[in-house]
């Protein structure tokens, strides 16, 4: 996972999309999910599983930046560069949804939310709640890929 927002920051604009780096990040969450469901049942100790969730919140959050990013690239590529240029997040994933990479803001807002709560993990409420929206994240982080691969 080292690099691979850098890896997207060095794709310019108005060429075919690589998403290999998504690409990556999805299926490195989606071990990560594996991984947790598995041990997580085995008898783990509290520390072992902070850990466990601390690295999967990790991921999610860096799973999650992709997506809006490769989404917002892919509007900048496809309908026009100033599409997606200064709109908020909600009107990010309107536009997407109207383009058929998304099928639920709100969803997508959800995760938004979550990510953004990151940042305040030192409580352990704030991580329970944050873990709670990025173990549902999978599906729709499947999906994104699914579209833009199609789309691209």
């Amino acid at each position: 996972m080292v690099g691979v927002e850098r890896e997207f920051d060095e794709q310019p604009v108005g060429q075919e999309l690589d998403l290999s780096s998504l690409r990556n990040a999805v299926l490195f969450y989606q071990e990560a999910l594996k991984v947790y469901r598995e041990l997580i049942d085995v008898g783990t100790t509290a520390t072992q599983r902070e850990l466990l969730r601390s690295g999967l919140i990790q991921t999610f959050e860096t799973t999650y930046e992709l997506c809006w990013k490769y989404m917002k690239r892919w509007l900048e590529t496809n309908l026009s560069p100033d599409e997606a240029s200064g709109v908020n997040r909600r009107e990010l994933y309107r536009i997407c949804a109207e383009n058929l990479l998304i099928d639920d803001v709100n969803q997508w807002m959800e995760f938004h939310q979550a990510r953004n709560r990151t940042s305040h993990i030192y409580n352990e409420t704030v991580a329970e709640e944050v873990f709670s929206v990025a173990s549902r994240f999978l599906p729709y982080a499947q999906d994104c890929l699914k579209q833009l691969e199609e789309r691209s």
